[in-house]
């Protein structure tokens, strides 16, 4: 379990995190989101402790200190390879770093490079690497000391939809492992897909703080989706309608003022006769994080 307490971070006057206190669970994949300047890097980097901080933060009940790094795997949103290496130098270096000795990364690096199908040898030159492969290889990094957490800030970062795939299968296997994970992405639908827990982080504080499930229901089942022989006109016309729109799948979308208002209207909108769509629910994360954030309601 990684537990923050009373986490502060000031840059001269302006103060970045305030009094930020949360715990992740053991085992579980936590979307970790903000807009850009919540904070969300200045966390990351007070947990690796490349910044000094006021607060605590501790793994499972611990400090963490120096020896702590060796359990901690970290994906920066920022590639930060070494052109000029190899592939298997710059893996050999870092995962030296984290205690690996040479005969593990030589025998666990050509199961990375085909688990997660990166083009290319392990002589080749990092700078020969599309961006793709090159994300992939800061990934084999982050991964393959088997760290217990695992911080991913956009890891999906330059990835067509293919390869996007390909690492979500592999985030959910090192859910399996038993890792913590903390996940960073800009595309809610990812958050929202691989995540069981969220945290959000706005002008420094926390706003969200629960499972994905719980944070849904909390905001009730408001959108409500429908598809038949309707006119827009008699829609606007209906009660407890805030916003209609169409989707791209062709079904109205209409934002309600509280979900109790979703039984009249079934009966509103249907007159006794069948409908194809009647569909009540949640808003999205994505639609969460635009009401958290201020740009919608």
């Amino acid at each position: 379990m990684l537990t923050v307490s009373g986490l502060s971070k000031n840059y001269g006057s302006t103060q970045v995190l305030k009094e930020v206190s949360f715990e992740i669970p053991s085992g579980i994949i936590c979307g970790f989101i903000g807009k850009n300047g919540a904070g969300k890097t200045t966390f990351f980097h007070s947990l690796l402790n490349f910044v000094q901080y006021e607060g605590e933060i501790f793994l499972d009940g611990e400090n963490i200190r120096q020896e702590s790094y060796a359990r901690i795997g970290y994906l920066p949103e920022e590639r930060s390879l070494m052109p000029k290496l190899t592939i298997a130098e710059q893996v050999r270096y870092l995962a030296g770093l984290k205690g690996m000795t040479a005969q593990e990364v030589a025998e666990k690096l050509p199961i990375w490079m085909e688990k997660l199908a990166v083009k290319g040898k392990m002589t080749d030159k990092i700078k020969s690497l599309s961006k793709g492969n090159q994300q992939k290889v800061q990934l084999i990094i982050t991964l393959i000391h088997e760290p217990d957490l695992i911080i991913l800030d956009e890891p999906f970062s330059g990835l067509d939809p293919v390869n996007v795939a390909l690492l979500k299968e592999v985030v959910l296997e090192e859910k399996e492992r038993g890792a913590t994970i903390i996940f960073s992405d800009h595309t809610m639908a990812n958050v929202e897909e691989l995540c069981q827990w969220l945290i959000m982080i706005h002008d420094g504080k926390i706003v969200l703080n629960n499972t994905i499930q719980a944070i849904r229901q909390s905001f009730g089942k408001t959108r409500l989706f429908v598809s038949g022989d309707l006119e827009r006109q008699r829609l606007e016309n209906l009660p407890y309608v805030t916003d209609i729109s169409m989707t791209n799948q062709g079904l109205w979308r209409l934002i309600l003022e509280t979900e109790e208002a979703g039984k009249e209207l079934f009966h509103l909108i249907s007159g006794g006769d069948y409908i194809a769509t009647f569909d009540q629910q949640a808003p999205t994360i994505d639609e969460i994080f635009k009401i958290k954030s201020g740009v919608a309601k």
